[in-house]
C-alpha cells in the first residue's frame, strides 16, 4: 500500500495490453475504474478483474464502476436496469416508505451480488445531487429528488446496504451538481447561488455521509469562488471538510473533463493543491494516464488508513 500513488486509471478495452500491464506495474495506482468499454460478459469481467488484482497482488485492490441503474449501466450488456432510476426510487419513497425500503434494499443486494461475483468492489453512487427544473440533464433522472431531506435520508439507505454487502460507495457530485445548466464532460457550470441558499439545499443532501468515498463537481460557485471548479478550489473544500463534514477520502471527477480547462497535468496539480486526496483520470489514454501518475503523490498516511477501513469492511 505505502508505494501506491494516489490515483485512479481507466484502461481502454476488455482486457489489459501490454502497455497497460508495464504502466500498472510501474505507476502502481490507488485504483482502476472500469465502463461499458471494457465490460462485455461476466467471464471476460471476471478474468480482467483477476489479472488486475494479480498484478498487485491483492483480492481487495480498489476496482469501481458507474453502476447507478437507470442510464448510466456499465453492465448493460450483462443486466438491463433502465426502469430502475433514482427519480423512481425517489418517488417509491414518499409513496410508502416502508414498500421503498424493501425495494431498494432488495436492488441493492442483487446489484451488490453481481459486482462481488465479478470482483467488482466500489460503486460511484449514490448520486445526491437535487432535481432542478431547467437544469442540464446531466443529472435529471439519476436524482432521488428536488427535497434534500429526502435525498440525504435514501443515500444513507443506499450507503448503508451497500456497506452491508461489502461495497464500497462514492458520494457524488460533492458539494452538489444539481444547480448546473451545463454539461460539466463539455462545458464548465458556473452556479451563482449564495453560499447560504446553498446549506439549506444542495449542501444539505451531503452532510455527515458515512460514505468512505466522494467524488467532488467540475462546477464553480461562483460567489464562493468565482474562478475555480470545487475540483480546484480550496475554498471550497475547505467547505466539504468543515461545514458538510465529509473526513473522509475527496476523489476528483474525472480529470479528462472538458470543464476543467488546464492542461492535464496542471488539472491534476491543482486538484491535489486545493485538497482532493485521489485523482481520477477514466479515458484510458496511455499518454494522459502517465502525465496523471508522474504528477500524483504517493499515498499518505491518512489515505492509507481510509483504505485500510475500506479493506476491514471487505472481510
Amino acid at each position: 500500500m505505502i508505494n501506491r500513488k494516489s490515483f485512479i486509471t481507466g484502461i481502454k478495452g476488455k482486457k489489459l495490453t501490454n502497455q497497460e500491464i508495464h504502466f500498472l506495474k510501474q505507476h502502481n495506482p490507488w485504483g482502476v475504474i472500469l465502463f461499458s468499454r471494457n465490460l462485455d460478459n461476466i467471464n471476460q469481467i471476471k478474468k480482467l478483474t483477476s489479472h488486475i488484482k494479480k498484478i498487485f497482488k491483492d483480492d481487495n485492490y480498489p476496482i469501481m464502476i458507474d453502476q447507478e441503474g437507470g442510464r448510466v449501466n456499465r453492465l448493460n450488456k450483462i443486466i438491463s436496469l433502465d426502469n430502475f432510476t433514482s427519480e423512481y426510487f425517489g418517488k417509491a419513497f414518499i409513496k410508502n416508505k416502508k414498500e421503498f425500503c424493501i425495494t431498494y434494499q432488495l436492488f441493492i443486494d442483487k446489484i451488490s451480488f453481481l459486482l462481488n461475483h465479478l470482483g467488482i468492489n466500489i460503486n460511484t453512487l449514490p448520486v445526491l445531487d437535487l432535481r432542478y427544473k431547467g437544469s442540464s440533464n446531466i443529472i435529471g433522472d439519476r436524482s432521488f429528488s428536488r427535497n434534500p431531506k429526502i435525498v440525504s435520508e435514501i443515500g444513507n439507505l443506499c450507503i448503508k446496504y451497500f456497506s452491508k454487502n461489502s461495497i464500497g460507495t462514492v458520494i457524488k457530485h460533492i458539494p452538489g451538481h444539481g444547480l448546473a445548466k451545463a454539461d460539466s464532460h463539455y462545458f464548465t457550470p458556473i452556479v451563482n447561488k449564495s453560499l447560504g441558499y446553498l446549506k439549506k439545499n444542495d449542501f444539505r443532501a451531503f452532510d455527515l455521509k458515512k460514505s468512505l468515498f466522494a467524488m467532488t463537481a467540475h462546477v464553480i460557485f461562483k460567489k464562493i469562488d468565482p474562478e475555480n471548479t470545487v475540483t480546484h478550489s480550496k475554498k471550497l473544500i475547505n467547505i466539504i471538510r468543515n461545514q458538510i463534514k465529509f473526513k473522509n477520502l475527496l476523489i476528483s471527477d474525472d480529470l479528462s473533463m472538458k470543464s476543467l480547462k488546464y492542461s492535464i497535468k496542471e488539472n491534476t496539480i491543482r486538484a491535489f493543491k486545493a485538497g482532493c486526496n485521489i485523482a481520477l483520470h477514466c479515458n484510458g489514454n496511455l499518454k494522459e494516464m502517465s502525465i496523471v501518475a508522474e504528477n500524483s503523490p504517493k499515498v499518505n498516511s491518512f489515505i492509507i488508513k481510509k483504505t485500510s477501513e475500506f479493506y476491514k469492511n471487505l472481510s
